[in-house]
């Protein structure tokens, strides 16, 4: 069956972007703000996201009108991060800014996972196309006049539904690791938030800290280190020998596992008192706050993160979920001219109340299997993502045949 040349214009019915402009916040209004940030891995991340008053949603969102199947694709900054708009209830309360384009394909001509997955085969065209000094931006006019090969749409489904197996399985792995986080969290607001953990019948509460409870700072649970971005007027500090964390690395990540640039040995060696050991603790303090993961080998951050090097594996697990309660704390004295910026010394200075030894060992004892089991579970939805993006670009250009892909995906169920 033929391939044809069409224009991105030709496919999509329509082809915008968000919003020039502004929106006013309203924490927990239910409709949501998408910015190039909350775009990754194939799909909108809203751990993050900011929520608009309904005014300001209303009058974007007849500009973007995003539906089920829409193709979201970041248009400026970082180009090409793409993701197919869910069916689900959010949807509909979700509109964005001019960082991120919508297209909607005509699905006569294209489905849209084989458009999602056809622009992921060809983002180094996309990237290539776009314009600006100092800051990427790939124009509506060209992303219309961008030209792609398509087949048939009968092998345009069967091409997707190998690929979406991948999906499908870091997806399955995906939920899974929410759950396991999510009851992992529920019982830390249990024992440490609700005072109902073991013993509490008969533990004395004065002030409402409970006996054997001690009050200190997060300098106290451990080393906090801040990290640093090498000179990029050096090419040389950056390569493939250690994982180099930045924000974006973190959203919907409880462990960060893969990142979008690594450090070279000479530029680790430039700032090897920053060098994390596996599983410190990272939240994020400037811009977007709040944002917690932990490392899963050893690695650098940026400057806008401040990392938790645990004293002692008793105060891991609790330390992480405490530093997620922060956000609220972290975005009110993050003040700064043009973001929230909470340097190393008001971090550290956090007061907390850490509990008992005791209890945190029971804590630990019931986390630690849990959070291998996320590692686990990360790790191979990295193998996974590799996997496919090794086979994309060959499905999209006709050079593997289907039924040969098809006993691949089969191996990996």
């Amino acid at each position: 069956m033929s391939w044809a040349d069409r224009n991105l214009g030709e496919l999509c019915s329509l082809i915008t972007d968000g919003k020039h402009g502004d929106c006013k916040n309203e924490e927990g209004s239910g409709f949501f703000f998408i910015s190039c940030k909350d775009v990754k891995d194939g799909r909108l991340n809203y751990d993050n996201a900011r929520q608009i008053v309904r005014t300001d949603f209303a009058e974007t969102h007849r500009r973007t009108d995003l539906k089920p199947g829409d193709v979201l694709l970041t248009n400026s900054g970082t180009i090409g991060r793409l993701a197919i708009a869910p069916d689900d209830d959010k949807t509909e309360r979700t509109t964005f800014q001019k960082s991120v384009a919508v297209l909607k394909p005509i699905r006569e001509l294209i489905t849209p996972h084989f458009l999602y997955y056809k622009l992921a085969a060809e983002n180094t065209r996309l990237i290539n196309s776009a314009g600006g000094a100092a800051q990427k931006n790939l124009l509506l006019g060209e992303l219309r006049r961008f030209s792609i090969r398509i087949p048939p749409i009968a092998m345009q489904c069967s091409i997707t539904s190998t690929l979406s197996a991948y999906d499908d399985l870091i997806e399955n792995n995906r939920r899974r690791i929410q759950l396991l986080e999510q009851g992992a969290r529920l019982l830390y607001k249990e024992w440490f938030v609700h005072l109902r953990f073991p013993g509490h019948e008969h533990t004395q509460i004065i002030d409402g800290v409970p006996e054997g409870w001690e009050a200190g700072t997060i300098g106290d649970l451990g080393e906090v280190i801040t990290g640093k971005t090498p000179s990029k007027k050096k090419p040389e500090n950056f390569g493939s020998d250690l994982p180099f964390i930045k924000t974006p690395d973190m959203h919907g990540n409880a462990i960060v596992v893969h990142t979008e640039e690594s450090l070279s040995e000479e530029g680790t060696k430039t700032q090897a008192n920053k060098t994390l050991p596996p599983r410190s603790i990272l939240v994020s303090c400037i811009g977007t706050v709040g944002a917690v993961a932990f490392n899963a080998s050893p690695a650098q951050t940026n400057q806008q993160i401040n990392s938790i090097v645990p004293a002692s594996d008793l105060v891991t697990f609790w330390t992480y979920f405490m530093a997620k309660e922060l956000k609220p704390l972290l975005e009110g004295m993050g003040g700064g001219a043009t973001m929230a910026n909470v340097n190393k010394s008001k971090f550290a200075g956090i007061k907390v109340v850490i509990p008992s030894k005791q209890l945190l060992n029971l804590f630990s004892d019931f986390a630690k299997p849990v959070f291998d089991q996320i590692e686990n579970l990360t790790i191979s939805n990295a193998r996974l993502g590799k996997a496919r993006d090794l086979l994309l670009p060959k499905l999209m250009n006709g050079e593997i045949r289907i039924q040969d892909d098809e006993k691949l995906v089969e191996g990996l169920r």
